[in-house]
């Protein structure tokens, strides 16, 4: 029999993303918390006595498509149900982005917390050494979720400590075996279906095309080629694009191209290799196939806009009225086009060498720096009791993918977990999802997935698809590196050699591709030049921090 869920559990919804600078600072009274009846044991109950009487101003970054989010229903519910007002104070990504130095600096007109916050391990040093963020872990008592979670994974209260032995920001936890591999590549079976009709492709039949396909180099260039040479989209054009991806993103990205010559490569340009943190950025045969794929830069096989489209910019690609994409790297094609049934999903492509590998990225299922509040801040315990709500696995569910009765049925299922209700016609997942989610701080680990709520039908097409098609290729030895955590003094070193070093290293790795390739000459001056930024320091710290961690 079905359980219906409670109201409660419907009020008490999804999690704070935006901002948008500006307006007075706002921020409870200052009365003593026995007056405002303040509670926090009763995790479902009003967190204050009455309304309009507890007050806060939270900045936060808002993804494009959401709406502000003091006009979204669930954070007037979630109102309705604490008691605990929130004006939110909405900024776009790129421009919290850009603009965060300056909003630390405006200590006049500081919030009383950043959602999304995005800070650093630096950061949250600089900040707490000056008071202006507070130690969280003294108000533990007073979030009994979050102090739950840190009892029984003593892992996570190990990643949030600061050398200090505080923790100054909150997590987001979603633990899904995702975020380790975060490119597919999707190849458009019905224009080499036409190709291999018309006699240009003689080395592939019809029954060939189908998931799991596995190409060399050599016969994926000679794909790309004549998509990029005939009008397979049949509209009098030349718009066709034979690969596209985004160049440094989190997923979709270049970084597998580069494993098909045997560098286990990541937009970090490190991992962990047999236990030891390696730079790949540095491997000759990084080196070949940046030349290599610079060739296919230069015939315009790859899309020259990948090295500064947007994510949003690459999606619309693939909304096009006429079809445009020959092949991407994504996590699913349901996303990217609007045509998915005419993509295969290929197995990782096979280098020059025979080698057929698959890089891990470092994305962190468990991520720190999300969420800080200000000294300032009047009665933090009960904006830290009112965060701490979004720490049960069923708000956290409607904080990562939207509210019960939107995105989520208003019956459990027969054994008691949440289920999504089917995309709106003309919608993507993604579209659907950021429209109703505000996404941040949560708390989904394996075992909410099996005893909460379940995983959206398109998270586990993805597990489906990375278990056939990449894991089985991933590097060997090759792991990601795990969120350690690192010294003061090691800190500060990284903050003087990681500013230089990765920007130098991406700076050129643009050029070289978008110019041709890099000559032997300027590849050793490469090489030299990181080493005098600190390469070789750089990788002594992340070694020694990762031992730490195994240690631990």
């Amino acid at each position: 029999m079905k359980k219906k869920i409670g109201l409660s559990a419907l009020l008490i919804v999804m999690s704070l993303l935006s901002s948008c600078g500006g307006g007075n600072q706002t921020s409870t009274s200052g009365d003593d918390l026995e007056s405002l009846g303040y509670q926090y044991l009763d995790t479902s109950a009003p967190i204050v006595a009455t309304k309009n009487t507890v007050s806060y101003r939270i900045l936060s970054s808002k993804n494009a498509l959401a709406e502000n989010y003091n006009d979204m229903l669930i954070f007037k519910n979630l109102y309705d149900s604490t008691n605990v007002n929130v004006n939110w104070d909405n900024i776009s990504e790129s421009a919290y982005a850009a603009r965060k130095n300056l909003i630390m600096s405006d200590k006049a007109n500081y919030p009383d917390a950043i959602y999304h916050a995005g800070f650093s391990d630096k950061e949250i040093i600089q900040y707490s050494t000056k008071k202006v963020i507070l130690p969280i872990d003294k108000y533990l008592d007073n979030m009994p979720n979050f102090k739950a979670i840190l009892e029984r994974r003593p892992d996570i209260r190990r990643i949030l400590e600061s050398p200090d032995g505080h923790i100054y920001s909150l997590p987001r936890v979603e633990e899904m075996g995702l975020l380790a591999y975060p490119n597919l590549l999707f190849l458009n079976k019905v224009w080499v279906k036409d190709l291999i009709n018309s006699g240009d492709i003689d080395f592939l039949t019809e029954e060939d095309l189908k998931d799991g396909l596995s190409l060399s180099l050599t016969d994926f260039e000679k794909i790309l080629t004549l998509f990029k040479t005939k009008d397979m989209n049949k509209n009098g054009r030349n718009d066709e694009i034979p690969l596209s991806f985004v160049f440094q993103n989190w997923q979709g990205n270049q970084s597998d191209l580069y494993a098909a010559f045997g560098v286990p490569e990541n937009t970090d340009h490190r991992t962990i290799i047999n236990e030891k943190v390696v730079f790949t950025a540095v491997d000759d045969k990084f080196k070949e196939a940046t030349n290599y794929y610079a060739n296919w830069v230069t015939k315009g096989l790859i899309d020259k806009e990948v090295f500064s489209q947007s994510q949003d910019a690459f999606l619309a690609k693939g909304k096009a009225s006429d079809q445009r994409l020959g092949s991407f790297y994504w996590w699913e094609s349901e996303t990217v086009v609007k045509n998915p049934e005419d993509y295969i999903c290929l197995d990782p492509l096979i280098g020059l060498n025979g080698e057929q590998y698959v890089g891990v990225a470092n994305n962190p299922e468990i991520s720190k720096g999300n969420f800080v509040i200000f000294s300032k801040t009047k009665n933090p315990e009960i904006l830290l009791t009112y965060i701490d709500r979004f720490y049960d696995p069923v708000i956290s569910a409607q904080i990562n993918y939207g509210p019960i009765g939107i995105v989520y049925e208003e019956e459990l299922d027969d054994k008691g977990m949440l289920v999504q209700k089917p995309i709106p016609e003309g919608l993507t997942a993604d579209e659907f999802r950021l429209k109703n989610a505000p996404l941040g701080l949560i708390y989904l680990s394996y075992n909410e997935w099996e005893t909460v709520v379940h995983m959206e039908p398109r998270a586990k097409l993805r597990i489906e698809r990375l278990d056939q098609f990449v894991k089985p290729y991933v590097y060997p030895g090759a792991k990601p590196i795990p969120p350690v955590s690192y010294t003061l003094a090691e800190i500060n070193k990284l903050a003087t050699i990681e500013l230089n070093l990765y920007d130098y290293v991406n700076q050129n790795l643009t050029n070289w591709l978008l110019q041709g390739g890099v000559s032997d000459s300027a590849w050793n001056n490469y090489k030299a030049q990181l080493n005098n930024i600190g390469l070789n320091e750089a990788l002594s710290i992340y070694q020694a921090a990762y031992d730490r961690y195994k240690a631990d």
